[in-house]
């Protein structure tokens, strides 16, 4: 293996340079403190005397407002670029504002280099010795304890000299199927001490395992229950974060003429304007399918208000069946077909090609789901219309006429805002939901990331005021002025928790709580001016109240996005929600 040799002042000049060795292109600081100055010092000797453009993507500082800020970004760049990133935190209590964002990163199947540094161990005899009032109360006992129910891989640094090892670990681990963080505890003592001479191979000793796919024999058992399939469907709700995995679906999907679902999608599952697509609910589907292939779908129905007809096969396509770090996760499993799902429904499409199949049948369904789609969308075209002139408006009306304004090629992240009925994705990586672990604020941060992925292409971030809160609206302001990062801010302000309402309606559909104006620990009343926070951050702000005046509210921020290249944010006084949305 070839070796590259250079000279570093300190594990911490070191740790930069391997990461860009690797391939990292942007070190994410959150909430830089005391245990940052190694790092610190290193980049700035990297900008005066050039060492770090050995690279054709040198690794590039953010200085970033916020932890949460920092890792929603950095998820954000992952999720539409597949490139994990680096993110540094403070110590115990950096970690602490970062753990909601990283549980969304696990639950999400990111892979994320994340690095806390450690208040220094020593009281005295060193430069990196205890020298300020928090570097005894930030110490504990178990600093990575607080996370690691939610990351793959842990450990703290003890030696320089193991440097290339540990961190060619943390990245392979990340990545390796199924993918998530990673995290690397830094003593002061040991980022801020000297490395000298820094040898490395120049290419990573460790690499996450290759694409795998189930054995000949599962396969050919999963297509033969498809193949006599009577009513077959498929539900999946994650299965684009491999963008590359769409068409695999579609493949197999029309060579079966099989309805697919995407309920509670994360991502572009399947093209939308696709007559097989069937929408975002499972239950109308289940009970009369006699197979059901589950893709990428870590929750397909919930048991509680329906389950799929006795003696219905299920077919679990996933890196992990059977979500293995899932505490609870009852979904039965007929067949669980373990491996890149890509992979996986091509074999199955391959192995269903060589069948003879029922192409009577296979048409029926194909008129059958043309049918359904048609009218599906018929109806929920005539919904959204109907909405136009609610006030305040109504999420479906916002979400029509964002889509109207938006481009094929245009990204929208989302946190519980955007009604799907109204829109229409065709094109994989230009949808994103958040993780289902629900760590609100995910959305503004995950923005910034994609953008800064993405500088030419535009993107919108639709959320609720919980969600724009949740975010540090200061951070994402800010970091999107100081960035240089345009995007387009929805902010669904309804003044209340409203998923907190539906969930109490559905608890006591005619309890006290549902009997009363002002329901209790749910609403967010007086509403800030959220348009302003951006204003003070040089973005472009509006407080839109009237339901005929949103597109051209739209219109112009979206000309203030796309031509001025500045941030703008839309607060859009919204509905509460009467029922749960059909999506």
């Amino acid at each position: 293996m070839a070796k590259r040799r250079v000279e570093v002042d300190s594990v911490g000049e070191g740790l930069l340079e391997i990461l860009q060795a690797r391939g990292v292109k942007f070190f994410f600081g959150g909430g830089a403190g005391t245990d940052f100055p190694p790092i610190i010092e290193a980049f700035a000797k990297r900008a005066a005397l050039g060492t770090g453009n050995r690279s054709d993507h040198p690794l590039e500082p953010v200085t970033v407002m916020h932890e949460i800020t920092a890792v929603a970004m950095a998820h954000g760049y992952t999720m539409v670029t597949g490139e994990p990133q680096a993110v540094m935190l403070h110590t115990t209590v950096g970690t602490a504002n970062a753990v909601g964002g990283i549980v969304n990163a696990s639950r999400g199947r990111v892979p994320m280099f994340i690095a806390a540094g450690r208040p220094s161990i020593t009281e005295t005899g060193h430069v990196t010795s205890k020298s300020q009032g928090i570097h005894w109360a930030q110490e504990s006992y178990d600093q990575a304890g607080m996370l690691r129910e939610y990351v793959k891989w842990d450990y703290e640094l003890r030696r320089g000299e193991q440097l290339e090892a540990v961190v060619d670990r943390a990245l392979a681990i990340g990545q390796n199927p199924p993918a998530g963080p990673t995290y690397l505890t830094l003593p002061l003592e040991v980022l801020g001490g000297p490395l000298g001479t820094f040898e490395y191979g120049e290419v990573p000793r460790l690499r996450p395992s290759l694409p795998a796919r189930p054995g000949a024999e599962a396969i050919e058992q999963a297509a033969e229950r498809l193949a006599k399939a009577r009513n077959p469907v498929a539900i999946t709700a994650s299965l684009g974060r491999d963008p590359n995995a769409v068409a695999a679906l579609r493949s197999l999907a029309e060579r079966l003429a099989m309805p697919v679902i995407e309920f509670w999608n994360t991502h572009l599952n399947f093209p939308q304007d696709h007559p097989l697509h069937q929408g975002y609910l499972s239950a109308p589907f289940i009970q009369d399918a006699d197979v059901i292939a589950v893709i990428e779908a870590d929750a397909p129905w919930f048991p509680r208000d329906t389950e799929p007809a006795e003696g219905a096969t299920i077919i679990q396509i996933d890196e992990d069946p059977l979500y293995e770090r899932f505490p609870t996760r009852g979904f039965p499993t007929d067949l669980g077909l373990a491996g890149n799902p890509r992979l996986t429904l091509s074999a199955l499409d391959a192995a269903l090609a060589a069948r003879q199949l029922d192409e009577s049948a296979i048409a029926a369904r194909r008129a059958r789901c043309a049918r359904d789609h048609q009218e599906q969308r018929t109806a929920w075209q005539s919904a959204g219309e109907a909405a136009s002139g609610e006030t305040p408006l109504e999420p479906a009306w916002v979400s029509r006429c964002l889509a109207a304004q938006m481009g094929e090629d245009d990204i929208a992240v989302t946190e519980i805002a955007l009604d799907r009925t109204q829109m229409c994705f065709t094109r994989p990586g230009t949808y994103f939901n958040h993780a289902h672990s629900g760590g609100l604020g995910w959305a503004p941060g995950a923005a910034l990331g994609a953008k800064l992925a993405n500088p030419d292409r535009t993107v919108i971030c639709a959320m609720g005021d919980g969600s724009h809160v949740f975010g540090v609206p200061t951070s994402t302001h800010y970091m999107a002025r100081a960035c240089d990062l345009p995007v387009l801010f929805v902010v669904f302000n309804n003044s209340a928790w409203d998923r907190t309402r539906l969930a109490t309606l559905d608890f006591a559909p005619d309890g006290w709580a549902a009997k009363t104006d002002s329901m209790p620990l749910c609403e967010l009343e007086p509403a800030p001016d959220y348009e302003k926070i951006c204003q003070a951050a040089g973005g472009y702000g509006e407080r839109v109240e009237n339901p005929a005046e949103l597109p051209a509210a739209l219109s112009r921020a979206l000309t203030v996005v796309r031509e001025e290249r500045r941030q703008a944010l839309l607060n859009v006084i919204s509905s509460k929600s009467r029922t749960p949305p059909p999506w």
